[in-house]
Formats: C-alpha cells, sequence, structure tokens
C-alpha cells in the first residue's frame, strides 16, 4: 500500500465536500433567512490506531504521519443577519437570533411513514416574507407552506381586506385578530437539521420548541442571508486551491511508483 497516496486521496475527498459546502452558501447570499453551514475538518488517526491492530502492524514513520483527514459532522451558524425593509405589511423578522416562524411540514412522501411526532408535522423558517393563498391561509412566500399559530393551527385569514402583522406577532385583519404567530425558540440549535426549501426540522419525538423569552417581531422587515459574500468566496477559492494541492500529490506518488516499477526494478 502506497501510505502516501491514501494520505493525498484523502485530502482530494474532504476537500472537494468544503468545497461543495462553501459553494452553496456562496449560492444563497441573497436567500432571505438562510443560514450557512460551517465545513470542518478532523484528523484521522493513523491505520494501526484505527483498526486496533496493534503492535505487530505499527510502524513509527507511518503512524507519525497520522492518518489523513476526514470530513467531521457540519454545523450551522445560527449569526444574525442584516435586516431589509420592504414595505410588504406581511412581512416579518425576528428580533433574536435563536428564534423561529413555525410552518406546516410538507406532506409525508407517498409509501413513507407520516410519522407522529412534532418534527415530522412542523418546520421551523427564518424567512419571514408571507402572504396569503387563494383558500385565505397564511403562506410562506417560499414554497408555501402554511404558518402556524401557538397551538400548531394553519393562521386563516376570513376576509379579503387588508392584513398585516404587529410587534407582537398578531395578525391582524380589518381591525380584529386573526391569529398569532408561534415564534419559538429551540432547546439546542446543534441537534437543528436543514431539511430543505430553507427549513429546518429535527430528529427523534422530543420537541425541541420552547417558549421563546422574546416574541417581537419586526414588520415590514425581512433578515438578509447570513453568508458574508467575500467570505464565502475566499472559501470556495481556498477549498479548489486544497483539491488542487492534494490532486498534485496523487500524480506525484503515481510518477513515483511508476519509476518504481519500470526503472529501478530493471536496474535491480
Amino acid at each position: 500500500m502506497n501510505y502516501g497516496l491514501y494520505l493525498a486521496a484523502s485530502g482530494v475527498l474532504t476537500n472537494s465536500f468544503r468545497q461543495d459546502v462553501f459553494a452553496n452558501n456562496l449560492a444563497n447570499v441573497e436567500t432571505v433567512g438562510f443560514k450557512p453551514d460551517l465545513a470542518t475538518l478532523r484528523q484521522r488517526d493513523p491505520a494501526s490506531t484505527e483498526t486496533m491492530a496493534g503492535p505487530d502492524v505499527s510502524r513509527a514513520l507511518l503512524d507519525r504521519l497520522g492518518g489523513g483527514v476526514l470530513a467531521a459532522p457540519t454545523q450551522t451558524s445560527f449569526a444574525p443577519g442584516q435586516l431589509r425593509p420592504t414595505g410588504n405589511l406581511l412581512d416579518v423578522a425576528l428580533d433574536t437570533p435563536d428564534t423561529f416562524l413555525a410552518v406546516e411540514a410538507p406532506p409525508a412522501a407517498k409509501g413513507s411513514p407520516a410519522g407522529d411526532s412534532a418534527g415530522s408535522k412542523v418546520r421551523l423558517t427564518r424567512d419571514g416574507r408571507l402572504s396569503r393563498n387563494a383558500q385565505g391561509y397564511l403562506i410562506t412566500a417560499s414554497g408555501g407552506r402554511r404558518v402556524l399559530d401557538k397551538s400548531d393551527k394553519p393562521i386563516l385569514l376570513p376576509g379579503t381586506g387588508p392584513a398585516g402583522i404587529d410587534a407582537e406577532g398578531r395578525v391582524i385583519q380589518d381591525g380584529e385578530v386573526a391569529g398569532q404567530l408561534q415564534v419559538t425558540s429551540v432547546t439546542d440549535t446543534t441537534k437543528l437539521r436543514k431539511a430543505g426549501g430553507n427549513l429546518f426540522t429535527w430528529d427523534g419525538k422530543k420537541d425541541l420548541r420552547k417558549p421563546a423569552s422574546s416574541a417581537l417581531v419586526r414588520p415590514g422587515f425581512v433578515e438578509s442571508s447570513g453568508v458574508d459574500p467575500i467570505r464565502a468566496l475566499m472559501d470556495v477559492v481556498g477549498a479548489t486551491q486544497s483539491v488542487s494541492a492534494s490532486a498534485n500529490l496523487i500524480h506525484y506518488h503515481d510518477q513515483i511508483m511508476d519509476r518504481a516499477v519500470n526503472t529501478l526494478s530493471r536496474v535491480a
């Protein structure tokens, strides 16, 4: 086994993963309420340690080289983005970074279990672009998910008059309160996972939601993407360079093996 070849290959694989994560962040630099992913790496143990083969197969020189790198679990940064005005009376931005709007989950795929946990029925989002659909329900402008109240019920605007949302999250139409936005916090943001469509969910039956200490919203505003475009671009460039460097090492090891087989073996 060419140990250096495997180390270089691990560099290509893990940095290709980083490249994909950073490219996705860059692609969402204009997505309202988007939270960027953090791609991290961790050192891989030497083969003798990882396989617990013992001292019989251990090689001091190779063990000092390590086992290359592995991709660590991806984390999400929930740092708040800048607020920008929209002029839309149904748009809202959340004042605190650890709070979310609760919306209806997409229907379960045909043939898959529907599930009975809150995580299977509810999604969380920071995208506060809201509108009203043809049936009168308050929905997210992106994806058309129905917005939920504090009882996990869709908010219905029964009238046809103009509607708006006040700073306490109350949905008001024709001077009457039609519903109350569910602005919720979570017990542990590290347990949230992205569910597509700028939505978050969680695994397991334990509900991560808890009442928000401050449920104030900013009507007529939305939260910009949390991606710094300059930093995201630099991250993509840096990951691309790392992929190229590791690929060059594979090429060098290939040349060394070629000489070992076709040149040095002839001399021997």
